[in-house]
């Protein structure tokens, strides 16, 4: 069972850019626009690019691994997104499938396993959570 509604992975499989934040060194946070993909096979986040392990965000899940992601996204009247906490596990190779319009992606990426999802705006509004954020804990396995 997923740690995800079905509505919040048909939302995240429709995002194309999410925004990580990452801890650094000096404890200051930092923020930054990242290509990701949904992991069903993981149940997990996926992100990537080019040159990532050149990046800071690269640096700095190597010297702390808790992250936030976010997808969001606002038509004026309304706004919807998912937020996931958890840590990020890097990965040296694998990262060249995660937006295959780039060829120039490079290996490396890191995986993010939800320890806590905050939603809104996502679910239906038959099932009163329109715009009623749902946040909730994910148990470790």
């Amino acid at each position: 069972m997923s740690a995800f509604t079905e509505a919040e992975i048909e939302y995240l499989r429709g995002g194309r850019l999410g925004r990580l934040a990452t801890v650094g060194r000096d404890g200051r946070p930092h923020i930054a626009p990242v290509t990701f993909v949904f992991n069903p096979d993981e149940d997990a986040i996926d992100i990537g690019g080019v040159f990532f392990a050149d990046t800071k965000k690269w640096r700095d899940v190597q010297h702390d691994p808790k992250v936030a992601f976010i997808v969001d996204d606002s038509t004026g009247t309304s706004a919807r997104g998912v937020e996931i906490r958890g840590e990020a596990e890097p990965h040296t190779s694998g990262g060249e499938s995660i937006n295959p319009r780039f060829p120039q992606f490079k290996p490396e990426f890191i995986r993010i396993r939800p320890t806590r999802i905050v939603a809104w705006g996502i679910e239906s509004v038959e099932s009163g959570q329109d715009f009623a954020p749902n946040a909730r804990d994910v148990p470790a396995d």
